[in-house]
């Protein structure tokens, strides 16, 4: 295997914790990779706005993927490259998402858009992503300007089940995929966090082969796949962990602190 040039990293459930913080070790994990010369950036399927306190406290000075690596912006949120559901995909994801029953928000670059401020989980995004909902009667002026669009339910099954009827509606005109147990995505065709990898080692001129990823959900074996090493948390799913080179401790037991220190193993300078 080729020494690891460059890190690219998932956010929820794998370099924050449960309670969407940074540990002291984590920060540290990130510092040691900079000092070693490996770069370190992120991708998730958050948007854009909700990446943008990550980029001081872990000194990122290359793009980031959010979206689920549909978008790609600079350190100051810039985009560089960004994707958009085709409207005639969007209006078909909203209403497979009303058949369901599920809370429904629309994300555009810089606008989070729901129906229901009280919905289920939106408290839960406000505290993650750090930004307020738009309330709005009707989704349809937005549907040109989607770059995301979620169903959120606490009832997983129901939404696994959401998930598969989704990708039949779909097909190959957007992409449907949990980023959580309560959240399913649907983020533009072609874009996934490995396309964002292979643009990542485009930049720094490296093969794929050079690149680490670590994540924890289904939307992570995309990376997992187009990258030389890959680490999957300890909180991942079983399907999830098989895709990975290696499984290191949970979110919640400093598991990206111990990727890091499986990445320097690899290298030869632990």
């Amino acid at each position: 295997m080729k020494r690891i040039s460059l890190v690219v990293s998932d956010v929820d459930g794998t370099l924050l914790t449960q309670g969407k913080t940074l540990t002291e070790r984590t920060r540290a994990a990130v510092q040691r990779l900079h000092e070693a010369g490996i770069a370190f950036t992120i991708t998730s399927s958050r948007p854009t706005v909700g990446m943008r306190f990550l980029i001081e406290p872990l000194n990122i000075s290359l793009p980031v993927g959010s979206f689920n690596g549909s978008s790609i912006v600079d350190p100051h949120m810039k985009p560089i490259e960004q994707h958009l559901i085709p409207p005639i995909a969007a209006g078909r994801a909203i209403r497979v998402l009303r058949d369901f029953g599920v809370d429904i928000w629309i994300f555009t670059h810089d606008q989070w858009l729901t129906q229901d401020g009280s919905g289920e989980y939106v408290a839960l995004e406000r505290r993650a992503i750090r930004a307020e909902p738009n309330v709005v009667a009707d989704f349809s002026p937005y549907l040109s300007s989607a770059c995301k669009i979620v169903g959120a339910s606490s009832d997983a099954p129901l939404l696994e089940r959401c998930e598969d009827v989704m990708r039949e509606a779909l097909g190959s005109q957007a992409l449907a995929i949990r980023s959580q147990t309560y959240y399913l995505d649907v983020t533009p065709p072609g874009c996934d966090k490995g396309t964002f990898v292979r643009a990542m080692a485009r930049q720094l001129a490296i093969s794929p082969d050079a690149v680490a990823t670590i994540g924890d959900m289904h939307n992570d074996v995309a990376m997992f796949r187009t990258s030389g090493l890959s680490i999957a948390m300890g909180n991942a799913s079983e399907d999830v962990r098989q895709h990975a080179t290696y499984v290191t401790t949970s979110n919640e037991e400093e598991g990206f602190a111990g990727a890091v220190e499986m990445i320097f193993r690899e290298n030869g300078t632990a």
